[in-house]
């Protein structure tokens, strides 16, 4: 075996020098290709070429690691879910067109707009020039890629279809994106909705109640009880009766109470009772608990789909999916699910025994493992729930939002109504 040294260019184009051990000129030729590299000139080195390039080896290699440092400052930050599903979308488009993958993320790394997601890329790309492969490099970025990207591009890779997996990864995001923006933009109208009566309430309790109780008080007149509530509480959250710190009304000490019992139900909410409480609660709660039972199936469905279809162990894939179901009830059942496929049954048998699935989840699912095609079966159940959660969330708005009105008109009309109450009085005593 003799020594050989050679200049060559990676796949992005970038010239490299080094050596490498063969039995001749033909054969280092060949194991330079093997490593993806293209030979521009191979020849046979002395003691003192050897020891030279050596050197240069180190301080390329010490280079790089500082680029790859200061390529990966914030890469550690999230990213909003559009910038990577734009950027699998592209990348699966660059792959499928051809270009190599260091190439690829080359490209995609120049044009990237977003700085985290730039410099992200740029590491990921260092690494796998470094020899990683892709799916090492983005397990090194677990705040960017989760669980399911890392394991779906692993099972891309292994199966040499990582164009496939990457369009299957994009479209999976979209509809996930699609799905969330739906029931976001659901429950947006009514917090805008309580935001404004709780704006409008504290308006008139706090500016215009005021003027009329000391009108009233200044003519002696005696109250009817709800008159008498409403300025009551008026008069409460005006003055400093709870002041400590100063002669501060007593409504910012409310907003501060309403505040602190917000941080608390949440902290709650996410210790492991809590959560599992709460998360019970909105499966079960009329109106939202059928559209977020239908969300939960859709997103399980979809994900274990995706994972399957696409070469992930569906034992691996369970584990996965109960990671992103966000749902601990969900979790659980997938938890069950996942123990006795370990133990030899199909999926059917325990996620009926769960009793959280619907049936007819468990009736498609059962067609799809008795005909070999239970990742298609999946993907099929997702896109009926989808529309489903589509269809929930239409009939749900168009029903919380003639409740939000009236409840505003409530809020409002009630107060009016205990002002005008004793203007009422006035005038039929004057009549008479």
């Amino acid at each position: 075996m003799a020594t050989f040294q050679y200049t060559a260019l990676d796949a992005r184009g970038q010239q490299t020098n080094g050596t490498l051990e063969a039995a001749s000129d033909a054969e280092a030729v060949n194991l330079l290709k093997q490593n993806g590299l293209y030979p521009t000139s191979v020849a046979e080195a002395d003691p003192s070429q050897i020891e030279a390039a050596a050197v240069e080896q180190k301080k390329a290699k010490s280079k790089g690691k500082s680029k790859s440092k200061s390529s990966g400052a914030g890469a550690g930050k999230k990213i909003p879910a559009k910038n990577l599903m734009i950027h699998t979308r592209q990348l699966a488009t660059l792959i499928g067109s051809g270009l190599p993958l260091l190439r690829s993320l080359d490209v995609l790394g120049k044009q990237e707009p977003n700085p985290v997601m730039k410099a992200t890329i740029n590491t990921v790309a260092d690494s796998v020039s470094s020899g990683s492969t892709y799916s090492e490099a983005l397990s090194q970025h677990p705040k960017i890629f989760s669980k399911l990207y890392v394991n779906m591009v692993k099972a891309g890779e292994l199966g040499g279809v990582l164009e496939l997996v990457l369009e299957r990864l994009a479209e999976y995001m979209e509809k996930a994106d699609k799905l969330k923006n739906k029931i976001m933009s659901a429950a947006t109208y009514p917090v805008i909705v309580l935001v404004l009566a709780a704006l409008i309430l504290t308006f008139l309790m706090v500016v215009i109640v005021p003027q009329f109780t000391a009108m009233f008080a200044d003519m002696g007149m005696k109250l009817n009880p709800f008159s008498n509530f409403v300025f009551s509480t008026s008069d409460f959250l005006i003055k400093p009766e709870l002041a400590i710190l100063g002669p501060i009304p007593n409504i910012i000490f409310v907003f501060v109470l309403i505040a602190v019992i917000i941080i608390l139900f949440n902290v709650w909410k996410r210790t492991p009772g809590g959560k599992k409480i709460f998360d019970k609660f909105l499966l079960k709660v009329p109106l939202v608990g059928d559209v977020n039972l239908k969300s939960s199936v859709s997103r399980f469905t979809r994900t274990l789909g995706t994972l399957v279809s696409s070469g992930v162990p569906i034992l691996q894939a369970l584990n996965i999916t109960r990671e992103t179901t966000g749902n601990v009830i969900i979790s659980d059942a997938i938890g069950q699910i996942h123990d006795s496929v370990k133990e030899g049954e199909t999926v059917t048998q325990p996620m009926n025994a769960t009793g959280v699935f619907p049936d007819m989840v468990v009736s498609m699912v059962d067609v799809g493992e008795e005909t070999g095609q239970l990742p298609d079966m999946l993907l099929k159940v997702s896109d009926v729930y989808e529309d489903e959660v589509d269809n929930g969330v239409t009939a749900m708005t168009s029903i919380v939002e003639p409740l939000m009105i009236v409840l505003l008109a409530l809020v409002v009309g009630s107060i009016v109504i205990a002002l005008f109450m004793p203007m009422t009085q006035i005038i039929k005593e004057l009549q008479q």
